[in-house]
């Protein structure tokens, strides 16, 4: 049996591989052309490195495939924890300030062109939260800085910040101070001063109270012995009216001499009454007495 030599012509796969791979760019294109956008964030589409648009809507979008590209920003609000950091009061007491700031990107086009990355915008919100931290603590006296833990002191921080971020597109929302106390070493010495002062501040208060306390007794009594003075006046003006009235009254009795006996005649029984005093009601008169020739004269 003699071997045959059969010559194998090769297949034309070429054209095969170029159709698969058209397919798969194709396919691959299409994928490339669709961008989803979520609810929290910005979708930036950018061709050859500038922003073309930006997408703020939840949705799906179009895109020119392997010219555009894309990129996203949170569009929610963001928590940037500062680090503790050391500040000096105005009258020269060290505290340690922790704080957090909340903020979110309101302008993404004007942020990726002033800031272009999350790390950045976080340490120019450092730089410029710090700052100003530094600046209103220095501006107050420790205790006023204590006190005003109760939110006064992050609302001057923020007025001290005002629109300073808006030249970045972001928005800051609020400065919160987590911790706000005195440095371990010191806290104990400070805060017993600070009650020595408060007790000070205390005695010095209630001194004045009592002073003025004092003060209005005084004017008060002034004012009442006044009114008990005017008032004792014009009694004794009266009493002397009253007086003068009833020696009138006398002067007219006396002056008739019918009256003026029968008047002498009651006075001496009036005289009489008054000298039969306790359970002896038996009056003893001498003959040349006043009382007894008043009665002896009675007819």
């Amino acid at each position: 049996m003699s071997d045959k030599i059969e010559h194998i012509k090769p297949k034309r796969t070429a054209p095969k591989v170029i159709a698969v791979i058209v397919v798969l760019l194709l396919i691959i294109g299409f994928n490339t052309a669709y961008v989803v956008t979520y609810q929290n964030q910005y979708t930036l589409v950018k061709q050859f490195g500038k922003v073309e648009k930006i997408i703020s809507e939840a949705g799906l979008n179009l895109k020119i495939p392997f010219v555009q590209t894309t990129s996203t920003l949170p569009k929610s609000i963001q928590i940037y924890d500062m680090a503790a950091s050391d500040v000096i009061t105005q009258d020269k007491k060290s505290m340690v300030a922790d704080c957090y700031v909340l903020w979110k990107i309101d302008d993404p086009k004007l942020f990726v062109q002033s800031l272009n990355s999350l790390i950045n915008a976080e340490s120019r919100i450092n730089i410029t939260v710090y700052n100003s931290v530094k600046a209103v603590i220095s501006s107050l006296d420790q205790a006023d800085v204590i006190s005003g833990r109760d939110g006064a002191l992050n609302q001057m921080i923020m007025a001290n910040i005002g629109t300073t971020m808006e030249q970045y597109g972001i928005t800051l929302i609020s400065v919160e101070t987590k911790h706000l106390d005195l440095p371990s070493d010191n806290k104990d010495a400070v805060y017993a001063r600070m009650i020595s002062e408060r007790n000070n501040k205390a005695a010095t208060y209630t001194a004045e109270g009592e002073a003025e306390a004092q003060k209005i007794k005084n004017q008060t009594d002034y004012e009442v012995t006044v009114s008990i003075s005017q008032a004792e006046a014009e009694a004794e003006k009266t009493i002397a009216s009253g007086e003068a009235e009833y020696m009138k009254i006398l002067s007219e009795v006396y002056a008739d001499e019918s009256r003026s006996d029968f008047y002498t005649f009651v006075l001496s029984l009036d005289a009489a009454k008054a000298a039969m005093v306790g359970d002896n009601k038996t009056l003893v008169l001498n003959s040349d007495s006043p009382l007894a020739e008043v009665f002896n004269t009675v007819e």
